[in-house]
């Protein structure tokens, strides 16, 4: 499997806006904690380390 970078949500401004209300009242720290958890459930669920290698690459992540 390689990394999808085609359009794959439904409604992504939907998304984004779920996204950013579900940071509502959060401080900095809180809001980056659950980025850092959100980001490791969803790489849990992808499960192929070659995806989410490509990924943390794109990402601009020094791997």
């Amino acid at each position: 499997m390689s990394l999808n970078l085609n359009s794959n949500i439904a409604d992504p401004d939907a998304f984004y806006k779920e996204l950013i209300d579900s940071q509502r009242g959060m401080d900095d720290a809180q809001a980056a904690m659950m980025n850092c958890k959100l980001v490791l459930l969803l790489a849990n669920h992808i499960g192929d380390r070659e995806v989410i290698r490509e990924a943390l690459k794109r990402a601009g992540g020094a791997v």
